[in-house]
This record gives structure tokens, sequence and C-alpha cells, in this order.
């Protein structure tokens, strides 16, 4: 036994800090606060109140997410309060993708060693993702796991909570052949892929983070942190007026993979690339790594982070509206008779 006696403190756990990162966020996430919020940050469960005068038929839509080895970037450079809106982003834009207006969030947040002040940047990374997405930073957990991480590192995940009316809920079985592709662009990389980025970028051509590339500019570095797009603000008014038969979030495995989930049977697509602008930062990556083509498009999303389908006569009215100009909205592809459902990038 050791002299003093053993302690949780001893053994790698701060509760002191603990109360401290709490203290340091407490405002923090009262900032992201809707009406509907009935309690305060620091109880055992958060509260939040659905509007029976609101909701007529009200469906919860959850979704969980994470950042995955993005975290890696804001570890090399020691900057933490971005990656937050990223945890945001990826269940944000999953909810809307079923026509769910986002209302709360949840993060958590595992650490080797709390350090307060990095907690408090994360989570003003969060915060900023829910200011941007409109729902409340209600709750979370934060852990100290001395021994599972190397110095100043951490994981984190987020789970949020969304709602929709039954009717109105976005699905894809109304789309049919004929129907256009809109593609709102991606801010670059988003949150995916970086386990090939780091590969690629960083053990195989050793590039610099602090350096700024042909093409680029930001450094490396801040380019490989630019924040996923969040597309809330662009997509609930057109929700409202039941203009759009399908949504996805281009994440994982890119345009190939992701819009044929809301594709019904015997339905493809063929998008035209021209018809929307590549970020350099792709053509770094496909360059030095001389990686093909259609893994690029299986990998990445190639510039376009989130797309729906519409009838082609609502078209002219969604590309004529402010918000979705200020998006940078445009048509990219059409629906095609296909049983494989196949995306062809033409």
């Amino acid at each position: 036994m050791a002299r003093d006696g053993f302690s949780y403190k001893r053994a790698g756990v701060n509760i002191d800090a603990a109360n401290e990162a709490v203290e340091r966020i407490k405002g923090i996430a009262a900032s992201t606060f809707r009406s509907e919020v009935l309690s305060e940050l620091g109880g055992f469960g958060g509260l939040f109140a659905l509007s029976p005068q609101r909701y007529r038929q009200p469906v919860l839509v959850s979704g969980c997410d994470g950042v995955g080895s993005k975290l890696k970037i804001a570890f090399l450079l020691n900057k933490h309060n971005t990656i937050g809106i990223d945890c945001v982003a990826m269940c944000a834009n999953d909810v809307l993708a079923q026509g769910a207006e986002p209302l709360f969030f949840l993060d958590y947040l595992s650490v080797g060693k709390l350090d307060p002040l990095q907690v408090e940047q994360i989570v003003e990374g969060i915060a900023e993702g829910c200011r941007q997405a409109g729902c409340a930073l209600i709750g979370g957990e934060t852990a100290e796991m001395p021994g599972f991480y190397r110095e100043g590192e951490y994981d984190l995940a987020g789970f949020i909570v969304g709602v929709a009316e039954k009717n109105r809920l976005i699905n894809g079985v109304n789309i049919e052949a004929g129907d256009r592709v809109i593609g709102l662009p991606s801010s670059g990389l988003h949150s995916n892929g970086y386990s090939l980025v780091r590969k690629v970028l960083l053990e195989h051509a050793r590039l610099d983070l602090d350096a700024v590339y042909e093409g680029m500019k930001v450094t490396l570095g801040e380019e490989l942190l630019r924040p996923t797009k969040i597309y809330v603000s662009a997509l609930l008014p057109l929700l409202e007026h039941d203009m759009i038969k399908g949504i996805a979030h281009i994440t994982g495995g890119g345009l190939l993979e992701n819009l044929p989930r809301i594709l019904p049977q015997g339905l493809g697509a063929e998008l035209y690339q021209k018809k929307w602008e590549r970020p350099p930062i792709f053509e770094l990556i496909r360059e030095m790594g001389a990686v093909k083509e259609e893994e690029m498009f299986r990998t990445f999303n190639m510039g376009i982070g989130l797309v729906f389908v519409v009838s082609a006569k609502a078209v002219p009215r969604i590309l004529g509206d402010r918000e979705m100009k200020a998006y940078g909205a445009r048509e990219i592809g059409e629906i095609v008779p296909d049983p494989e459902q196949k995306i062809s990038i033409l």
C-alpha cells in the first residue's frame, strides 16, 4: 500500500479539474438553449418539452456519430475549437436527411487527462455547431480515462434528436425517373476519409501542415481542419413546402454509395461533375497518392456535401431561392431507370 493511501486523483482522475471544466462550459451550453429546454447543465438528464400546439403527429428522429480520425489533425495542430462543429454537423445533417428539424444534442468526450481549457475549446466548437443547426446542447458526458489515450488526445462523439411531422418524413419513396438532383457544395473534406488523407499526405508525401499548396488559400492544416458544413437553415424552408422527395448526406462512401440509399428499386442517377467545382484538396490527395478516380468518389464527397431530389418543374423555384443561392445550390444530375441502382459520374 502507498504510504499516504491511494486516491482517485492519484489513480489519474481529477474530480476538481472535472468540476472546473463543467463551470467553464455551463455558459457556453446555455447560449444554445431553445425555449423548449427545461433543465440546466449538470443534472442527471436533459429536459426538452415538445410543443403540443406545433405538432400533430410528431416523429422523433435520432442520430449518433463522431469525428473519426480527423481528430488526429486537431492533435497535431493543438487546435480544438472547431472539431466540435464537425461532430454536430455529422449528426444534424443525418437527421435532416429524414426531413427532421434538429432539436437537441448531447456529446460524449473521453480524455486521458482532463484539461479544463481544452474541454472548454472543444465545447465552444460543439456550441457553435448547435447554433448553426438551431439545436440546443442540453447535456453530455466528459470521462477521464487514464492510460487510454496519448497525452493531449481524446475521443468525441455526439447524439442528436430531431422532429418531423409523420406525413412530412423524407424517405425517397416518391422519387421517379426524370427527377433532378440538386447538390449543395461541401466546405472541403468534411469529416470523412481522413485515414486515407493522413496516409497519403502526411505519411507518404510528408507534406507540411503549415505550408500552403497549389490552389489553396490557407495552410494544409487549416484546410484539413475546415469544419463540416451544416445544411439545416438551407433545407428547412423547403421541407415546409413539401418540395423535396429525398435527401442524402454525402459522408463515408461518397456520392456513389450514399445517393442509392434513398432511391427506390429500379432507379439510378447520372451526375455531371462539370456542374460543380472540386476543391483543390481533392486533387492534391489524388495526385500525391495516385488514387484512382473511382476510389476518390467512393471515399470523399468530392465537393458535394449534400444532395436532394426534386421534380424537374421545381428546379427553377429552388435554384432561385435566396438561401439556396447563398449555399451555392446547383442542378448536378438526373434520376434514370437502372435495375442496379448505379450512380454514373459523367
